[in-house]
């Protein structure tokens, strides 16, 4: 990961999720600096947080990922559990790649793409390989799950 310099380069105002479970995560992982609620409930799986903006509100957004790594880029799978359509966070990020990525103690500056192709499919097996289930996801939907990759900064 590149080095960050402490500034947020995504700000504005910030619009937790939803979804009770999801924002708590987030400000726990945030708090104590990646150390804890760090893994996708009980599972054990690590995750990461990324900030983007949100393509309809402009406001700041924070998910929690899997954390598929490779060679320092990550890999962003948009499954939503396999439903019919995509998250909506696929759509902010299509729409403004400049996200941060915090895994572990600081956050860092990433520029994603989405990848096809047989890119798409040594990323998707990737994730499988942390994250099995996707591969269920996959199975139970008729859209190709879309992966994205987050690649450093500078």
């Amino acid at each position: 990961m590149t080095p960050y310099d402490g500034g947020m380069p995504i700000n504005g105002d910030y619009e937790p999720s939803a979804l009770d479970w999801v924002r708590d995560q987030i400000t726990e992982y945030e708090a104590s600096g990646g150390r804890r609620a760090n893994t996708l409930r009980d599972t054990g799986i690590p995750v990461i947080v990324v900030t983007m903006r949100g393509k309809a509100s402009g406001k700041v957004r924070k998910i929690a990922l899997m954390r598929v790594e490779h060679e320092g880029e990550y890999a962003l799978v948009a499954s939503y559990g396999g439903r019919p359509s995509n998250p909506v966070w696929y759509g902010n990020l299509v729409a403004d790649p400049s996200v941060m990525i915090q895994d572990g103690p600081e956050p860092g500056d990433f520029v994603v793409r989405e990848v096809v192709g047989d890119e798409r499919q040594t990323w998707f097996e990737r994730a499988v390989a942390v994250f099995p289930t996707y591969a269920d996801y996959q199975a139970k939907t008729e859209r190709v799950i879309p992966v994205l990759v987050a690649k450093p900064v500078g």
